[in-house]
């Protein structure tokens, strides 16, 4: 049915209008929603909430280096590369420097374990998406993004980094 036809309006103008709405709400939105930031531009974190119920704001990454790796429970890229992003924490613990995983996984469980069992010394969320918007599109796993101490993302690393590589990531908690 047309709506310039002059047939009959569904029973529940309401609802007609309400599907209307959403239809061309549905075309618009994608649209509208902000671009993650390119490199060298500061970063709006958007807060997450850690597989342990803790939150990480803003404030709390305030002239810490800050690195966020996207990664799935069952990528066995992500079983070698983030060992290695728990040991640079552990080889640098005076240093201003935090890992966040952050899994595309659904459930609290699988990560939880994952995280005890390859990197206890690193932080997990499930806040994937929120950090996807903010850092960057891309959907490999895993997938590095490191912001410095100002709060500016620097590097957005695809796929797994070798051991030099993790252990010079520490520059950005110096600089």
């Amino acid at each position: 049915m047309s709506i310039l036809s002059n047939a009959r309006p569904p029973a529940d103008r309401r609802e007609s209008l309400r599907l209307a709405a959403a239809a061309l709400l549905a075309g618009v939105l994608p649209r509208l929603h902000a671009a993650p930031v390119a490199r060298g531009e500061a970063v709006t974190w958007p807060g997450v909430t850690l597989v342990d119920g803790r939150r990480v704001e803003a404030a709390d990454l305030q002239g810490v280096a800050t690195v966020v790796v996207f990664f799935d429970t069952g990528c066995a890229y992500c079983k070698r590369h983030n060992p290695r992003m728990d040991r640079l924490v552990r080889q640098h613990p005076d240093a201003p420097l935090r890992v966040i995983l952050a899994a595309h996984d659904r459930a609290v469980e699988p990560v939880r374990d994952y995280r005890a069992r390859l990197a206890p010394s690193l932080d997990a969320t499930l806040d994937a998406a929120s950090l996807h918007a903010a850092l960057s599109e891309r959907r490999v796993v895993p997938l590095t993004c490191v912001i410095d101490r100002a709060g500016v993302l620097r590097e957005v690393i695809p796929g797994e980094m070798s051991e030099d590589d993790v252990m010079g990531l520490i520059r950005w908690a110096r600089t």
